[in-house]
């Protein structure tokens, strides 16, 4: 019944699709000012590189601008390879051991002999610690724009917004609800509908923005794809028919910016975050501290000398009392190298290599970071065997894996104003997408890692202003 109703929703979305006229890119009348670009940044959350290999992949819209723009074989990803920190080093042209994001939030320690937890309703400013594109597009007097992106709440540098939350009080929740497209209950219980319905949604608030406001530079997030390959896996029915949906919503932003006169002068950048695979054993790595009288107790009353907190296809192995680090590091590492499934264990010695800050630079760090073996993932679960089958009902799909596992490598597309078509490059850097973006607002970070793709942009003919 599952898979007939996924074929049902896969013949739906192919309809749609079918139904919408393609804009073509049209050149610019004239030079045109980094004032009057529109750059927009659309990130399909958890679409792996190598899906994009398979000609047999429903995304019409996502192969034709492969085709007539620009295309990476490979995107390579920061560590851990999960969606906040990956989403900050697309804005920020640094890996996580300068921009500070390790997890999908901010993780908070509970003092000596408590597990820290994550926290990721936090300020922008609490969680990023260096300077953004966006911050400086505000800065020199463009628009900004966000929908549904991350490590972002409350910038101070964002000129409209939708948010992950959206809030009945804000400005751009209250111009679509008197347009009547969202209703004040709808946005009231947001995070409680389907993540298809919130994509669309999304959708319909970056469209919004676009044609009313006509920002410089939208970040626009969609997220249901990686929901799908969570639940099922990549490579299935259903991650198929995400991977279709989520092509329909760019077509629909295509299109809006074709009926709103702005497609000329608009970039389309599309991004990924992070690959997928599929893990068919998963490692309680709190349950193997259980056995070894490391943690005690169960929820309010749960004890610790040791924790960790798993990110997928890695983990974050925290000692809770600094006094202890000397003493039980030795002794948790050989115990998760003993543990079936752990690939490695790293120290901090290995941890700039990977492009991730030590236990001194930043202190959500962790003491150790353990590696899965292809097959497995690590879960929360700190009862039961240490390691156990993925059960009916758990999440075969996994992402976090090292940045240098190929599953893991995201998609680069350029489209549109100032992009040289018709390039294919071989792997580049997320790091690379920040100092893009501000090359095609007329604009220059400083003091990045990553570098503008200059090889694909055309835009000598307008100057920088």
């Amino acid at each position: 019944m599952r898979r007939l109703a996924v074929l049902l929703i896969f013949g739906l979305l192919m309809a749609s699709s079918r139904g919408s006229a393609s804009p073509q890119r049209q050149p610019a009348a004239g030079p045109i000012r980094a004032k009057d670009r529109i750059v927009v940044v659309i990130s399909l959350d958890g679409f792996p590189a190598w899906t994009f290999d398979d000609p047999t992949l429903p995304t019409p819209t996502l192969r034709r601008l492969a085709r007539e723009g620009v295309v990476a074989q490979r995107m390579k990803v920061s560590n851990p390879s999960v969606t906040w920190p990956n989403h900050t080093s697309m804005v920020t042209g640094v890996q996580p051991d300068k921009h500070g994001v390790l997890y999908n939030g901010i993780l908070v320690r509970g003092g000596p002999n408590r597990p820290p937890r994550v926290e990721p309703w936090r300020d922008k400013a609490e969680m990023v610690r260096v300077p953004t594109v966006y911050d400086l597009a505000y800065k020199a007097g463009l628009t900004t724009a966000q929908v549904d992106w991350v490590a972002i709440q409350n910038p101070g540098t964002i000129t409209w917004e939708f948010g992950e939350r959206p809030k009945v009080q804000g400005a751009i929740e209250k111009e679509m609800i008197a347009e009547g497209l969202l209703t004040d209950k709808e946005v009231e219980g947001f995070d409680k509908n389907n993540s298809i319905w919130r994509d669309q949604v999304w959708t319909n608030a970056a469209i919004h923005i676009l044609k009313k406001h006509k920002p410089n530079l939208l970040l626009f997030h969609l997220l249901n794809l990686d929901s799908t390959h969570h639940r099922y896996g990549p490579k299935t029915a259903a991650g198929y028919t995400a991977q279709a949906y989520i092509d329909t919503r760019v077509q629909q932003v295509l299109d809006a910016l074709t009926s709103a006169d702005l497609l000329e002068r608009s970039t389309i950048l599309i991004v990924s975050d992070h690959g997928f695979k599929t893990a068919k054993r998963t490692i309680r790595a709190n349950a193997a501290l259980r056995q070894k009288g490391l943690l005690t107790g169960e929820g309010a009353n749960l004890a610790c000398d040791a924790y960790v907190v798993p990110e997928g296809g890695t983990a974050m192995a925290y000692v809770t009392n600094p006094e202890n680090r000397a003493r039980l590091v030795p002794q948790i590492r050989e115990a998760f190298l003993a543990l079936e499934g752990v690939a490695g264990v790293l120290e901090p010695a290995d941890f700039h290599k990977l492009g991730m800050p030590t236990p001194d630079e930043n202190d959500q760090m962790a003491d150790l970071v353990l590696v899965a073996k292809d097959g497995y993932s690590f879960s929360s679960s700190n009862t039961g065997p240490p390691v156990v089958d993925v059960g009916e009902g758990s999440n075969p799909g996994n992402h976090g894996y090292l940045g240098t596992d190929p599953d893991m490598d995201a998609i680069f597309i350029a489209w549109g104003y100032g992009i040289q078509g018709g390039q294919r490059l071989s792997v580049i850097q997320n790091v690379d997408v920040a100092p893009t973006i501000a090359a095609l607002l007329g604009l220059k970070m400083e003091g990045i890692a990553g570098k503008e793709l200059a090889a694909i942009l055309n835009l000598s003919e307008t100057g920088k202003k």
